[in-house]
Order: C-alpha cells, then structure tokens, then sequence
C-alpha cells in the first residue's frame, strides 16, 4: 500500500479565506451583514442570476424555496435518489413528496415515471443536478410548462456545472445551492437560493429571518435561516478560484473516465448532454457477475490500497424509514438497483494526475 491514502474530500481554506474570516471575527460584525450582501451580488454575476439570498444551509436554502409558495397538501415530483433533503424540506414547508424513478445512466428523474405520477394536487418537481450532473434542463422546463408547475432546482452539488453553455444557477424558478464542507464551493455550513422572481426573492429574504421586514414587525412567518459574514467572507474568496477548482476535477473525471470506461462491469455515469457537469462525486456501478466482484468487495479492495470511496446513496427516499412509515412502500426498480451497485471515487480539487492514475491501477 502506499504510504497515503487517498482521501474522498479536501476541506483546506486558503490563507486569503482564512484571512477573510479573521478579518470579520477582528471586526466584531459576525451575523449576517455587508459580507453576505456583497456575497449575494458576486454569486448572482457569477452564476447569472437576477437574485441570489444567502441561507444558513442547503437544507434551509430548499426549505426557503419550498416556503414561498407551496400550500398545504400540494405536491411536488422528487426524485427517489438523491439527499433526504430534497423532500424532507417539501414535507416541513406542508407538502407531499412523489418519488419518482431516476434515469439508469444519467441517474437524474426519469421524466416518463413523474409524468406518471402527475395529479391535480401537483404544483411543482424539484430536479436534482446529481453529483454536479446537469438536468436536461430544456425537457425538465418543457414538461414543467405542459403541467403549469413550478421548478425547484437542487444544485447542492452543482456550482459551476453548465448546460448549454449556460450556468446552472441562472435557470428559474429556484436554484437552491449547499457550501458544506465537502462541497465544490465550502464555507462550513451556509447555502444560497438564486431566483429570477423579483416576488420570491421578496419573501425568502424575510423569510430566512422570522419574516420581520420591520423592527419587530414581522408580516409573514419565518426562520432564523441567515449566514454569518464570516462564512460569506470565506464564500467570496472562494468564488475567485471556483474555476481553477472546477478544472482540476474535470480533468481527474476524464482521466477516470478514459481507464475506467472500458473496464466490463465498471459503468460510470453518464453526462447529460450538452452539458459540463462539475463532478461532486464521480461515480460508478459495479456489475458483480461481469466485473467478478461486487460494489462493497471493490470499496474494500480499495481501501486496503489506501483508497477512499462512499456510497452516495445506500437507498432510495421511498426506502428510507420515516417515507415508508409516511407514504407506505413503494417499488423503483432503477433506484434499488442503483442504490445496490454505485460506489463514489475521489475526484476532487486536491488530488494529483498520479493520484488518478492509482486509483485506476487499483481497481484494473
């Protein structure tokens, strides 16, 4: 084995973000304030949006959105893999989750299966750009267009991925982004929800603070959902060298991509077309009787050569104990067979060509 092992993640803040951070703690001013304000316009040119509000989380970014409009009751199309919180935050904003199947290869909603799922009841479908793989945003815009429902965008893994040449985070009706610490873009904890809507906008930026728009005047209902300026200060560093992030993981992603392919039984996913996905997590399914070992005996043999690896996830929603006590059980096919075959490699902005290459090596 080699004498390091090869880690999931790099969680290191430059000395420019940790300086960012010190300079607000020396300040004193550490709630939310003018670094957060400055952090929402520089996000906003980044990604193209009309409006971007910080948010204390991913979580709290998508529970923000899915307050703003949704009544009790409604539901909303969610795709059965992906985080918990992509639907745990439809239920405490007062709505119903559908699960529906993914795509085998892209591992994003299979449109066919939500249209199946589609009632009077249905008021909006939350896509999930998974592992920082883009929708097809044009069909999922389509579709929501033909049904009259409103867009939730999960791009939690997602910043920088592109479609079309367009970021990702310029798309309506919301984009809801995560800067935990594993993430493409981390801050500690903190999140940000980007939306054309000048009227969404509105509401959340209230919203995220128990809906006072005045001294102790509160018109609306809310949470303490703010970010501090220290993680915003740290976010505006790190949006400087998102790009140069961004192109190391890609670059280890086509490495991985042009050993790996080829191998029988070793499938990775599959990139949405006309798209540049930002490769949160590279990920794989492993065929146990034509690879001739199955996904865990494979994390295993890695980890023994000092390799990382995780599964991202182990079940579907519709699997997960509190849905099943909810909504009853469900059956996914491509979701459960997902779930029981995809194991995620390192990819991240921390590792070297030579890194990927051992990594290939190891599973060859």
């Amino acid at each position: 084995m080699s004498n390091y092992i090869i880690k999931m993640a790099e969680i290191k803040l430059t000395e420019a973000e940790i300086e960012a951070a010190l300079r607000v703690l020396r300040s004193g001013a550490l709630r939310q304030g003018k670094e957060c304000e400055a952090f929402e316009k520089e996000f906003a040119e980044k990604v193209g949006a009309k409006y971007a509000i910080t948010c204390s989380s991913g979580s709290a970014a998508l529970h923000l959105a899915y307050m703003s409009f949704l009544k009790p009751g409604d539901e909303v199309l969610v795709p059965a893999f992906t985080f918990i919180a992509t639907a745990s935050m439809i239920v405490m904003a007062g709505g119903k989750p559908i699960f529906c199947d993914i795509d085998p290869e892209t591992f994003l909603i299979d449109l066919k299966d939500a249209e199946s799922k589609i009632t009077k009841k249905t008021k909006a479908i939350a896509p999930v750009h998974l592992f920082g793989n883009p929708c097809n945003i044009e069909a999922v815009q389509a579709f929501a267009k033909k049904y009259n429902l409103i867009i939730v965008w999960d791009a939690a893994q997602a910043h920088g991925a592109t479609y079309k040449g367009q970021d990702i985070g310029s798309f309506g009706d919301f984009v809801c982004y995560s800067f935990y610490p594993t993430k493409n873009m981390f801050v500690g904890e903190g999140g940000m929800v980007c939306t054309n809507n000048e009227e969404f906008a509105y509401k959340i930026r209230f919203m995220r603070t128990h809906g006072q728009t005045g001294k102790y005047y509160h018109t609306m209902l809310g949470l303490n959902y703010r970010m501090t300026d220290v993680e915003a200060a740290i976010g505006r560093e790190q949006l400087k060298r998102l790009d140069e992030m961004l192109a190391v993981r890609r670059r280890n992603a086509e490495i991985l991509n042009k050993g790996l392919t080829e191998i029988p039984g070793i499938r990775p996913q599959k990139v949405t077309p006309n798209s540049k996905h930002a490769w949160h997590q590279y990920c794989i399914l492993v065929d146990k009787e034509v690879f001739g070992c199955s996904r865990d005996e494979l994390a295993e043999k890695l980890k023994q050569k000092g390799i990382a690896t995780s599964i991202h996830y182990p079940r579907g929603l519709h699997q997960q104990p509190i849905f099943e006590q909810m909504y009853g059980k469900q059956v996914l096919p491509n979701t459960e067979y997902v779930a029981r075959n995809i194991l995620a490699l390192p990819v991240h902005h921390g590792l070297s060509e030579s890194d990927v290459e051992r990594i290939i090596e190891a599973i060859l």
